[in-house]
């Protein structure tokens, strides 16, 4: 798939979804096993599309709104807790979370606007409705600042500098250090995004840097989301069997959503 956009995440959220309780280690890892699906982290990336088509001014009631719609309709597909109860609510306030899910669902924002500056005001206003922990913030401009620097045709070496520079993350670590140093499960941003846009520097390729993030044995879903977002960018397309595979797992009114998004801003 040329130019895939936010399939990148979609793609790498259903790869992930297999190994997010059953972790491995294993990079050749089984790719798409039946039972492989999409998870909240797909359902709520496509919620920030359609907040970005449908909200040019940001308006936060708006994906407010968006979300619980989306998160009402398919009510089991793993939330956390307080998500899960933030989706409820009548008057949903942000409840100071540094989850990674602010990061996860951000990659729209990295393909919809000209400037970084752009980019890391709507990463913000996309993380603080539920997310407005510093490190939530953090989690979502760093992913979101990662993608925008790799579609504008960035080296590696330049988005590691300035992503090291902006948010103070180690990203001169590599995959195989992060597994000698038993890397495990950690849903926090702090304990999961540097890690996810590590396996994406030491990737070759869309498919290999979801791998090395999956094999991580952490956030699988999620890593492979965030990994997956940024090398979509950066390399430009997502291997065909894997593209057909995430379009086959991906309920149509969802497809109709990606498919807008990426036509107008991708």
């Amino acid at each position: 798939m040329k130019r895939p956009g936010i399939w990148g995440a979609v793609a790498g959220d259903i790869i992930g979804s297999t190994y997010e309780f059953h972790p491995t280690h294993n990079y050749n890892f089984r790719l798409l096993p039946y039972g492989s699906t999409f998870t909240d982290d797909s359902l709520m990336t496509v919620a920030v599309a359609e907040w970005l088509l449908d909200y040019p001014d940001l308006d936060k009631e708006g994906l407010v709104g968006i979300m619980q719609k989306w998160g009402r309709r398919y009510p089991y597909i793993g939330y956390g807790k307080l998500f899960r109860r933030w989706l409820q609510m009548e008057q949903p306030l942000p409840y100071n979370s540094w989850g990674n899910g602010s990061a996860m669902r951000v990659s729209p924002v990295g393909f919809a606007f000209e400037s970084l500056e752009a980019t890391l005001n709507a990463a913000e206003i996309s993380a603080s409705v539920t997310h407005n922990h510093p490190e939530g913030i953090k989690g979502a401009q760093a992913t979101a600042a990662a993608i925008f620097l790799a579609r504008s045709g960035k080296t590696k070496e330049e988005i590691r500098d300035y992503l090291e520079t902006r948010f103070g993350y180690d990203l001169h670590r590599t995959c195989e250090h992060l597994q000698n140093a038993n890397y495990s499960f950690d849903c926090s941003c702090q304990g999961s995004v540097p890690e996810s846009l590590i396996a994406f520097l030491d990737s070759s390729g869309y498919e290999d840097a979801v791998r090395r993030a999956v094999a991580l044995g952490g956030d699988a879903d999620t890593m492979g989301a965030i990994a997956g977002s940024v090398a979509a960018a950066f390399f430009g397309e997502i291997p065909d069997v894997i593209a057909d595979a995430a379009a086959d797992r991906i309920p149509e009114e969802l497809h109709e959503v990606i498919n807008r998004f990426n036509s107008r801003f991708v």
